[in-house]
């Protein structure tokens, strides 16, 4: 990735260690600040469509979690020009590869 927005929870502690070995820049959105990681929110958004906010990750089984993933990451997106995260994924694999 060349980029990571997060914020500033310590469970992201260790990624500005991420920097040092990798070609990955990390930013931290300012606390309490959503428009400072808006395709994050829009992500958690797609998420809470499955699991309402207030709700405990942990009631959800591996398979639930695996599938709602897969739905978002099979959903087109305009900024990506209406290809889905997988596809841009797998060709950046692709691209990455071929340079190898």
């Amino acid at each position: 990735f060349k980029t990571i927005t997060t914020d500033n929870g310590s469970e992201f502690a260790d990624l500005s260690q991420l920097e040092d070995i990798s070609k990955s820049l990390v930013y931290y959105a300012h606390p309490y600040t959503s428009c400072d990681k808006g395709t994050v929110e829009r992500h958690n958004g797609l998420i809470r469509r499955f699991i309402p906010k207030g709700d405990y990750i942990h009631n959800y089984s591996l398979q639930q979690i695996i599938n709602i993933e897969t739905w978002c990451n099979s959903l087109p997106r305009k900024i990506l020009a209406y290809h889905t995260p997988d596809e841009i994924f797998e060709r950046e694999l692709d691209r990455i590869y071929q340079t190898a």
